[in-house]
């Protein structure tokens, strides 16, 4: 069984990207974060033509989230148990579905912006939503993940340059405090393997030839339960995928499990 998490940053101008994605890469789940699209403007046709249904939260702001599976849909949840608004808005930030027996929830957390602006105060009370209904999922015999762009990098490592960094959100230790006790829940990072690089980054600002100078950041991550961290047999990030004509700035990360 193979699952991938992708952040599109916009779906339908990436629709060809991803439909051609689907068919080179064939995950049987997919868990994608950004659409920037309404639940009306949602590809479900397409995506059902290419052999995959979808759980999908999206108002059409620059958040929205879903899951992509052709192996079946139950047990859907649409909104984060608990989680803040921002601002007096709920934003779709969550979705959650049973595939072929795995539990996976698509996030996308919020970003922060800076470390004085409410939003970043908005994004560690998410995290704190995130991790109680990790805790009351995560136990037990079934294979259980979060997949996302989590808007942090769990380690300095995870940065191409941490002093580029001083005084930033996403590197700060509040939100790894938070991704910790995310951890402590029972799951683990499921680290892709290096491929051309020693750290597999997963975001490249579209800016100063961040990418092909791969200065880039691990921000999307897999943190998976137990049973799920068993059945792994490979995991590693598609940075061709990032490349050409109107990339995505992210890259999928994809996760091989065995039966």
């Amino acid at each position: 069984m193979r699952i991938a998490t992708w952040n599109v940053n916009g779906i339908n101008p990436r629709l060809e990207r991803l439909l051609a994605w689907l068919e080179g890469s064939a995950p049987d789940v997919l868990c994608l974060q950004e659409l920037k699209c309404t639940a009306a403007q949602f590809p479900a046709a397409a995506l059902r033509e290419a052999g995959y249904e979808a759980a999908v939260d999206a108002d059409g702001r620059w958040n929205g989230v879903a899951v992509l599976s052709r192996v079946g849909i139950e047990e859907p949840l649409t909104s984060l148990p608990g989680a803040p608004g921002f601002d007096g808005v709920r934003e779709p930030r969550a979705v959650a579905a049973v595939c072929a027996g795995v539990r996976v929830w698509s996030v996308y957390v919020p970003n922060g912006r800076e470390v004085d602006h409410p939003h970043y105060a908005y994004k560690l009370r998410w995290l704190e939503a995130l991790r109680e209904t990790a805790r009351t999922e995560a136990g037990g015999e079934r294979p259980f993940a979060v997949l996302g762009d989590f808007n942090i990098a769990p380690t300095d490592a995870d940065v191409h340059d941490i002093a580029a960094f001083e005084g930033a959100t996403h590197v700060t230790g509040p939100e790894r405090a938070a991704l910790a006790a995310l951890r402590d829940t029972g799951l683990d990072d499921v680290y892709p393997r290096p491929l051309k690089y020693d750290v597999p980054f997963t975001y490249w600002d579209y800016r100063q030839l961040c990418f092909p100078k791969n200065r880039g950041m691990r921000i999307d991550l897999v943190y998976g339960n137990a049973p799920f961290r068993a059945a792994v047999s490979d995991a590693y990030v598609d940075r061709e995928a990032r490349k050409g004509k109107s990339p995505s700035d992210h890259a999928p990360v994809v996760v091989d499990l065995e039966p």
